[in-house]
Parts: structure tokens; sequence; C-alpha cells
């Protein structure tokens, strides 16, 4: 039943002690408010790390090739290792667990593109159709490279979003003929990623086979790409290329710098053991803010307790029941923590939003952070957690008081 006496009662004495309420308040809206832009933060980087991996395969290996750094079987180390067609059969043939196989190879440097009077300069690679489904590009406009592209050496080309932008403005450019080298390519699709931050769109594939012929690369293999089988780790699938492919170029298996050997498997795991850190640290935090808070509302009760020992003293002896009295200074400190705690989670929520306004209005180019968010079921339970805490908090001292005879409460000082 609503007490109008009682509230106003709860609102005198909080405007009687501003100071003291402030703190009080003050206290509680801190930890909620920091525990809510510890959460965004942990998340804003969680997101930002899996914008990275642009949506590729996680279970995916990447193979290039190096030098040799150590000597085998009279060969001198320094030797330089060239990936060929038939690495890549023999890859496809040997090594179990093997889902997908893709290869790219690149022009060296920037080259320009050409579509009539305009042009850009930008990075040119061929892949086969498999790469896509390992590096994760999306599909914006018109249709990936396909199998077939490959097999009849079509001169087709899929463009990057920024380089789409730069040589057709609002048009989508399919089915138009852009200039690389002196060949022509027809547009077939446009693509995007957010991998390297976007920079990744800057850029234009053609199938491999094409690719190989056009720009002199015969038998050539810069990239390998390969994906695990469901239950295959891909630490297994990397022995097993290291093995063979140290035994086809004559090099020492143990040799770290004769192959470049990207393990998205293993990057997956260790960002995901990275978060669980995260997720910990801010559990910590966030049963310490609790408990802080408890303290805080805990000891403030007492002392308004102990100043208005007479007043409670009056209030018995003019048959006040204890359940008014704990009642009373139990409301009290509800008001106090659900209205500072509201505000702390209000305050944080509102600086997340305006963090994740000013990320997107600069372009969302914030290496490894994007999208702070915040769980709000989360946040509300703690709020929630927080105010129960505060009432039963504010339960010991209000027990306490219902406990104190009037007599002795009425010789008090």
């Amino acid at each position: 039943m609503f007490d109008l006496d009682k509230w106003q009662e709860i609102l005198g004495t909080m405007r009687r002690n501003k100071l003291r309420t402030f703190l009080t308040a003050f206290g509680v809206f801190w930890g909620i408010f920091m525990l809510v832009l510890l959460l965004g933060a942990g998340k804003g980087m969680e997101n930002g790390i899996w914008k990275e991996f642009g949506g590729g395969a996680m279970n995916s290996l990447f193979v290039s090739a190096g030098k040799t750094s150590l000597p085998w079987q009279g060969l001198k180390p320094g030797r330089e290792i060239k990936f060929t067609n038939d690495d890549m059969e023999a890859i496809r043939r040997q090594v179990d667990g093997v889902e997908l196989l893709a290869s790219r190879n690149r022009l060296f440097g920037e080259y320009t593109i050409i579509n009539g009077s305009k042009n850009g300069s930008y990075q040119v690679f061929g892949a086969n159709a498999e790469f896509f489904q390992l590096n994760g590009e999306k599909l914006v406009a018109g249709r990936l490279l396909n199998p077939l592209d490959g097999m009849e050496q079509r001169k087709v080309m899929l463009l990057g979003e920024k380089v789409r932008k730069v040589l057709f403005g609002d048009s989508s450019g399919l089915g138009k003929f852009v200039r690389v080298k002196g060949v022509f390519f027809k547009v077939v699709g446009v693509f995007t990623t957010t991998q390297n931050n976007g920079r990744n769109e800057e850029r234009a594939f053609v199938p491999f086979t094409t690719f190989q012929t056009v720009f002199n690369q015969y038998n050539q293999v810069q990239r390998i790409g390969i994906s695990s089988r469901k239950g295959t780790p891909v630490k297994e699938l990397e022995d097993q290329v290291r093995v063979l492919l140290a035994r086809r170029h004559q090099f020492d298996p143990a040799d770290k710098q004769a192959l470049e050997l990207d393990n998205n498997e293993e990057e997956v795991q260790r960002f995901e053991g990275l978060f669980s850190g995260i997720k910990l640290f801010v559990s910590v935090i966030g049963v310490l803010t609790l408990v802080a808070g408890v303290v805080g509302v805990s000891n403030i009760m007492l002392i308004i307790v102990q100043e208005r020992t007479r007043e409670i003293g009056v209030r018995k002896a003019l048959g006040a029941t204890p359940w008014s009295i704990i009642s009373m200074i139990v409301q009290e400190s509800v008001v106090i923590t659900s209205l500072s705690g509201y505000l702390g989670l209000l305050a944080g929520v509102a600086l997340l939003d305006a963090v994740r306004y000013a990320l997107e209005k600069a372009g969302g180019t914030t290496s490894y952070f994007d999208h702070p968010e915040v769980n709000f079921g989360v946040a509300v339970s703690a709020t929630l957690l927080l105010v129960v805490s505060g009432a039963v908090a504010g339960l010991i001292p209000a027990m306490k008081a219902a406990n104190v005879k009037p007599i002795e409460a009425l010789r008090a000082e």
C-alpha cells in the first residue's frame, strides 16, 4: 500500500543530508557505470577481432613458401621454395582430412585497372573458386568466380567494392570490361569484406588458371589455402602438409622458415582464451562492485540508525511497530541504490552509444575494436541484484533499530 507520509519522510531525510546521500548514491552509480563500460569495451574488442577474420573459415590453414634456414642432405640453407600445381595435387591426394583446397597468386605491387577514362591502382590476384569460401569475401552483386571459369580460363574479374566505386561510380559495373596490363576482363561480380579494416576491398580477382596464363606465372602457386573436415584438427593437417612439402622440395621438416603457416584454428583458440579472460575480469569487477555497493549502503544505514536513535525511540513509545521502522529504513536504502544504479546504467549505455556513433561517423577504421555494446540483460540483472543487496544491507541496521528499547533510545545522545 502506498504511504505518502513515509515517502515524504524519506525524501525529507535525504534532503537534510545531501552530502551523505550524494556520496552513497555516487558510489553505487560509479560501480554500475564502470561495469557497463567494461562489458561494452570487452564486447567491442571481441567484435573488432572477429571483424578482422572477415567471415573466413575458422578451420583453415594458409601456406606460403619461404626460404630454407637449415642445411638438408647436403643442400645449403637460403634456398627459395616455390610451389607448383603438382604440389596442390599432391596435397589433395596424400593429405587426409582436407575439405577445401584453394590457390592464390598475385601481381607484385599495384597495377592500374582501367575503365575508359577512369582508372585506379590496385592489387590484382588470381584465385580458384574454393579460395572465397576459405577467405570469407561476401558477394554484393553478380557472382563469385566458379570452377568453370578456371576450367575454361575465362577472362572474367571480381572487383572489391572500393574498386567498383572508383571505376564505375553508382553503377554496379556488371557486364562491363576493364583492362589490366593490356588485357580485357569482364566484370562478373562485386564483393565486400571487413578484413584489414576494409582495405581488402581494394582488390580484384581473376580465375587462377587465367591468371597463370595471362600474367606469365605458369605452374606457379604462391599461396595455398586448406580447410579441414569436421573432426580433423587443423594442426594435424599442418603437420601432414609440412612433411609432404619438405619431402617434395627437399628441406628439413623442422625448418620453420621454409614455410609460412597461418593456422586460423589456433588463432581462434587464442582469441577465445583472451575473451574468457576478459569475461572473468569483468565478472570479478562486477562482484567487487556489488560488494562495495552493499558495504557502502550498509555503513550509511548504520550511521542513519545511530543519528535517529532518539527519533526511533519516540516512534516506538508512540506505538510504532518494529515492521514500520524496518520498512522505513529499508525503503530509504532501496530508493538510493535503485535510483543511482539506474542512472549509472543509463550513463554507461549512453556513453557506449556515443562511442559507437563516433566510430560509425569515422568510417569504423579503428583496428580490433568495433561496435561496443553491452548485454542489456546482464547489466539490468547486475543493477537489480545491487538494489536487492542494498535492501539486504539496509535490513541489518533496520533490525537493530527495531530491537532498540524505547527508554534506551530516548537516553541516547
